[in-house]
């Protein structure tokens, strides 16, 4: 039996330890999809929605000829590059059937990434929690954001604000700011919402907190078990959504 390909699209980053962890979790999720549909011929595929190539086209054209594909977003809020740039390369596809996965996030299993992250950093009970998002102009990604922000106030027991690094507000270091003026003498430690080292990370890394947590995914680290999980259930659910006779 074939299966739909997995072709997983990243934002793309010209940070080579960005690329490097990216690659490293379509590397565990192109080995745990083999697990998981035992006896079926499946691929996965990773390509980039900017900066880095091949782009959506480019990866799609690479598999077989007529083989269906899943595009799963490897991004963490369904915002303009999800409802635009990626739904429009997905209907330009004329050679085969594909349909487009949701994003990542928002998902519980995230906000448990992201406590766990927190622990690492050796948080303590005074601190005041700011989670760091990229940010978004579509206020769908922005809704995301907040969602996430939610699930890691439930997953943690604590308040939690929120700071983006781009497009919206409050803005990361303004957040910080706030924090500061709000619990005086207290840390302001700052948990990643970041899918990998970057541009966004050193954003972060410089918005004046005491701490900042790593991005879900680092270089030459092993990706949460988590998040290929989470890459996984996206793809089953749209083949059962989408190509239920596969």
């Amino acid at each position: 039996m074939t299966a739909p390909a997995l072709v997983g699209i990243s934002h793309g980053t010209s940070s080579p330890e960005g690329r490097r962890a990216v690659r490293a979790l379509h590397e565990a999720v192109a080995a745990a999809l083999g697990t998981r549909h035992p006896g079926a011929s499946t691929s996965a595929s990773l390509g980039h929605v900017d900066v880095e190539q091949p782009d959506v086209p480019a990866t799609l054209a690479s598999l077989p000829p007529g083989e269906p594909a899943v595009v799963v977003p490897l991004l963490l809020s369904a915002g303009y590059h999800v409802h635009v740039d990626l739904t429009e390369a997905v209907a330009a596809t004329g050679d085969r059937t594909v349909v487009l996965a949701g994003a990542l996030g928002p998902d519980d299993r995230l906000a448990t990434v992201l406590a766990r992250h927190l622990a690492e950093s050796g948080w303590r009970d005074d601190d005041v929690i700011v989670l760091s998002v990229a940010g978004s102009s579509d206020e769908r990604a922005v809704r995301d954001c907040h969602d996430m922000r939610a699930r890691l106030a439930s997953a943690t027991g604590r308040d939690i604000r929120l700071g983006f690094l781009s497009a919206a507000s409050p803005l990361l270091p303004d957040a910080v700011s706030q924090a500061r003026a709000d619990a005086p003498g207290a840390r302001v430690v700052v948990a990643s919402y970041l899918l990998a080292p970057g541009y966004f990370q050193d954003l972060a890394e410089g918005a004046g907190a005491d701490v900042v947590t790593r991005p879900l995914l680092v270089p030459d680290g092993a990706p949460p078990a988590e998040l290929v999980d989470i890459v996984l259930d996206r793809y089953d659910s749209a083949v059962s959504a989408s190509l239920p006779d596969r």
